[in-house]
């Protein structure tokens, strides 16, 4: 059994709240635009990190992490991209590859939407963390965490922050 902790959309922001979320995760997963390589090494200081870099990363980060992960967590095949759409929408860079040979989980970020819906087509579940940054169109700060085990993915819980803390 492992408890997965996952965001994407940082923006080089992170808050308090993140790591009491993730206190009991065993894995971290980041779906790209991490921002700097500081917000990176505080993730992988506390909890093992996998991630990948998203279009606002530089050099600095694209030479840590991929563009694209795949990899297997207990029996799940997890593809983990930052912008990869969704299902009845996937990008044209992963579509080829995710009808041909879909994965158990799909992880994207970029849009600053929170989803999870389930493609029935391709027997997967997608996840899109949202944003927890604070740049971008989104209202909330939201991340995402899950249990996997063995050939099942449960206990999805989300965390919603307000984007700006009221100060009023």
């Amino acid at each position: 059994m492992k408890k997965i902790g996952i965001l994407s959309d940082t923006h080089s922001y992170l808050t308090d709240e993140i790591f009491n979320f993730f206190a009991n995760v065993d894995e971290i997963w980041h779906a790209g635009d991490i921002g700097s390589i500081e917000i990176a090494e505080k993730l992988q200081k506390f909890k093992p990190l996998r991630a990948v870099w998203g279009n606002i990363d530089g050099q600095d980060i694209r030479s840590l992490f991929q563009m694209h992960e795949k990899f297997k967590v207990e029996e799940i095949n997890v593809w983990m991209t930052h912008i990869g759409g969704y299902p009845g929408n996937y990008d044209r860079m992963v579509k080829p590859e995710i009808y041909n040979n879909p994965p158990d989980l799909f992880i994207s970020g970029h849009s600053h939407i929170l989803k999870v819906m389930f493609d029935k087509k391709l027997n997967l579940l997608h996840i899109n963390a949202g944003a927890f940054g604070i740049s971008g169109f989104h209202k909330v700060r939201t991340a995402v965490r899950l249990v996997i085990e063995g050939k099942n993915m449960k206990d999805l819980e989300i965390l919603e922050l307000p984007k700006f803390k009221n100060t009023q």
